[in-house]
């Protein structure tokens, strides 16, 4: 009888990392870049072409699937959800990466815990509430909520 592969951390050849970057196992992690003092916690995947930017922290059971870029300095909490498949042909597009779309996340961005993005663009300077679904592109600073995500407010400056 062949035992189940228990083996719980995969990190493969073709992962570009920066310096200082932390990866707390288990992890799936491949064809991706990880810049310099990026945080990744535990059971979290990011697939091939997914770059993630300087001083990024993305928490535990976090998905980043493809064609995803996150900016510099972002804050992504835990069991975020990324989507590139909008099943525009009435299903999953199973591997046809044609139908797949891209999201870009600016820099200094927070999303909150259980949020879900669509491809998407989000601008600089943006903070996405805990369980927001963000179906359409954010393209000035504020702070955003709900299902469907929508503005809430302007961000605070600290200074």
């Amino acid at each position: 009888m062949n035992q189940p592969n228990t083996k719980m951390i995969l990190i493969d050849d073709d992962v570009v990392f920066g310096n200082n970057v932390t990866v707390i196992q288990p992890v799936n992690l491949y064809g991706c870049e990880i810049c310099d003092d990026v945080f990744i916690g535990p059971f979290v995947e990011i697939q091939k072409s997914v770059k993630i930017g300087k001083g990024t922290r993305i928490q535990s059971h976090t998905f980043v699937c493809e064609l995803v870029s996150i900016g510099e300095e972002c804050f992504i909490g835990h069991g975020v959800v990324f989507i590139n498949d909008l099943f525009t042909k009435g299903g999953p597009a199973r591997g046809n990466t044609m139908l797949w779309k891209e999201t870009k996340i600016g820099n200094h961005v927070s999303i909150g815990s259980n949020s879900t993005i669509l491809p998407v663009e989000i601008c600089d300077h943006v903070v996405i509430g805990a369980g927001s679904v963000v179906t359409k592109n954010i393209n000035k600073p504020g702070v955003y909520v709900g299902n469907p995500a929508k503005k809430m407010r302007d961000l605070v400056s600290n200074g």
